[in-house]
């Protein structure tokens, strides 16, 4: 306590020295002793209260100042602790990122522009940088599980894929892609597969329709088209291919450099319109087996 009932320290503490040099001063007085008795004891008793009070205040301050040194080391060993913590996940996770087949470059680019979006952006910009960056995580995660899945009709996978393969694409066209290459979608689509032709790509395309009759102007000028952009293109008829072949389901598939099956779901809406309802990637090794064997036994019966 720096000052006890409004009186400074020192003050006081010369006060109390006082009282006890004048308290002995008077006891010696009063046993009769000699001057310079009286005065000798009475500096000295008031001396030794005066350092007295000093050592009790120089310890109660050296204990407030251990107690404040013991809670500051404690804090910066929680500070040190927490940062190698911190240092260490870190370093874990760079080195699980450097063991990763994805490219280095394109995770580190991906943690830096988040760390550089500006704090004073609204929410609604962050909470839509949250959102992209979770639909990527989930994406990556069904990788993993050899099989994506897709509500509806996907306008990114398909273009994105094409742009990295680097051997085949075999595509079939059905009833459900009607519309398509006049569309946005449908434009790119190809605009990438011409590009995917130029660095040495094979792109073959089958458009598949239920009866030969149904093999009209439209269809062969649809051909010729994808031609002339260097797709090797047939047309087939699955009510006049051989038995065997019409075994297997005709979906909607495109096969990826042998390794990805892209695949989409019809929704049925009438008889003369169909829209996608649900587009799926799928890695598994069977399966993309299955759809390039379907693939190439409808090719060998094309026109």
């Amino acid at each position: 306590m720096d000052q006890a009932q409004g009186i400074p320290t020192v003050v006081w503490k010369v006060i109390v020295t006082s009282v006890v040099g004048a308290l002995a001063y008077f006891i010696t007085n009063i046993t009769n002793q000699p001057e310079i008795w009286r005065l000798t004891v009475s500096v000295f008793l008031g001396g030794a209260t005066l350092i007295v009070q000093y050592l009790t205040d120089f310890e109660r301050r050296l204990q407030t100042v251990e107690s404040a040194f013991e809670q500051h080391a404690v804090a910066m060993r929680e500070v040190v602790e927490n940062g190698f913590e911190q240092i260490n996940e870190a370093t874990r996770f760079f080195g699980l990122v450097e063991r990763s087949p994805v490219p280095t470059r394109a995770v580190t680019e991906l943690v830096h522009n988040v760390t550089q979006l500006e704090s004073s952006n609204q929410d609604i910009i962050h909470s839509f940088a949250e959102a992209e960056i979770t639909r990527l995580s989930v994406l990556l995660k069904d990788l993993k599980a050899d099989q994506v899945e897709y509500e509806g009709e996907d306008h990114d996978w398909i273009v994105t894929l094409t742009h990295c393969c680097t051997a085949s694409i075999d595509a079939t066209s059905t009833s459900v892609d009607t519309g398509l290459w006049t569309s946005e979608l449908g434009r790119r689509y190809l605009a990438a597969q011409r590009a995917a032709i130029d660095r040495g790509v094979q792109v073959r395309r089958l458009f598949i329709v239920d009866r030969p009759e149904q093999i009209d102007d439209e269809i062969k000028e649809l051909r010729r088209s994808h031609e002339a952009l260097g797709v090797e293109a047939r047309v087939v008829a699955i009510s006049a291919v051989p038995h065997p072949v019409r075994l297997d389901p005709t979906n909607d598939f495109i096969v990826f450099d042998h390794a990805v099956s892209y695949e989409v779901s019809p929704d049925f809406v009438s008889s003369d319109q169909q829209l996608i309802a649900s587009t799926r990637l799928v890695m598994r090794g069977e399966r993309v087996a299955r759809r390039t064997r379907r693939f190439n036994d409808l090719w060998a019966v094309g026109t």
